[in-house]
């Protein structure tokens, strides 16, 4: 496993802000599987990680099921529940030499789940703000 895995595993076992926030370059770009536009930018994409960490990671439901590790890519396979519905998806990461992440996407299944997240997020997202 790379140490960028590790610092990601870490990072959401204890959702720790400042620990993401240097695993994250300062131009990284965050694809969302609710978002039409990638969004650019350390504040952007912790914003959305953060969030998503509190939607996504019930404790007792979220666990990671497969990782795929190669170079300065991995592919990161998850499932979790949110009220009632599974979620299927998967967190692609990409890191540069310094070992900062500078893409990161979520791809979601089935249709209902992205619905649910899509739901779940806005209502997330306004409590942040």
């Amino acid at each position: 496993m790379s140490k960028v895995v590790e610092q990601w595993h870490d990072v959401v076992r204890n959702q720790d802000p400042a620990k993401l926030d240097s695993l994250l370059a300062d131009d990284v770009v965050f694809h969302s599987p609710v978002v039409h536009t990638p969004q650019v930018g350390k504040k952007i994409t912790r914003l959305y990680l953060m969030a998503a960490m509190k939607v996504l990671n019930e404790p007792g439901h979220f666990f990671y099921l497969r990782e795929v590790v190669q170079g300065q890519h991995a592919v990161l396979e998850f499932q979790t529940e949110i009220e009632g519905v599974t979620v299927n998806g998967v967190d692609m990461i990409e890191w540069n030499d310094a070992g900062q992440i500078i893409d990161f996407k979520v791809m979601v299944r089935p249709l209902k789940a992205v619905s649910v997240i899509h739901q779940a997020m806005g209502r997330m997202l306004d409590a942040f703000k």
